[in-house]
């Protein structure tokens, strides 16, 4: 028979700028296999002075190759499933409320980043969290299929959504791209689709065009 016992974890989360001058708060979710320390290194090209960013680390780790070496993390697995989406999503409102919320002003805009496996990640974040951030961003990832209109839809309906999408990614179809555009449609989500110069990645050039073009709104300036 299982059973199951709620435990005190440490977790680990990583920041970059200055929450206290920033216009943008950037929260940012790794991907399959990655560390929140390494992660954090694809936004800090951005300014520090007007760009705060937190990437939480997911607290399943484990060896990339073998029985040692280097060291990845994972948001979850098969394996249990729902309850690890209770718990990240729980993680998620604890670092937001103890991070970020006491420090944000009613100006500063937050915009959810998620790369990969991290897109899933924030997508259920949103839908079952706590906050609704201002933009959403879904960098070379599937929207999570498992999520219903009923609780998505009125989380989504006021956040600007973009989906950026590599034009040699090779985790990413075209038939998984019209899936996510059908599953956008029947829960109401109005994103634009972006496509980017590059593979499963988030490349700097490409990274900064599209964060100026449209997260942002630095184009001409």
């Amino acid at each position: 028979m299982e059973h199951k016992i709620g435990i005190t974890k440490t977790a680990r989360y990583y920041t970059y700028g200055d929450i206290n001058t920033a216009k943008h708060i950037w929260f940012c979710f790794h991907g399959y296999g990655q560390l929140g320390m390494f992660f954090i290194r694809n936004f800090q090209h951005l300014d520090p002075a007007e760009n705060f960013v937190v990437a939480p680390e997911g607290f399943h780790r484990f060896y990339l190759d073998g029985v040692s070496g280097r060291v990845g993390a994972t948001w979850m697995t098969k394996e249990d499933r729902l309850q690890d989406i209770d718990d990240y999503v729980a993680y998620i409102d604890l670092i937001y409320n103890r991070v970020i919320f006491p420090h944000r002003s009613s100006d500063q805009k937050l915009i959810a980043f998620g790369f990969s496996q991290g897109v899933a990640t924030v997508s259920r974040w949103i839908a079952f969290g706590e906050t609704s951030p201002d933009k959403a961003v879904f960098w070379g990832g599937s929207f999570p299929p498992d999520l219903q209109p009923a609780s998505t839809q009125k989380k989504f309906s006021h956040i600007d959504t973009y989906c950026c999408i590599g034009d040699e990614d090779e985790y990413i179809t075209a038939e998984k791209i019209d899936e996510v555009k059908v599953h956008f449609k029947a829960m109401g989500i109005d994103a634009k689709f972006i496509t980017y110069s590059g593979s499963h990645r988030i490349p700097t050039p490409e990274f900064t065009r599209i964060t100026n073009e449209y997260i942002l709104g630095k184009q001409g300036n």
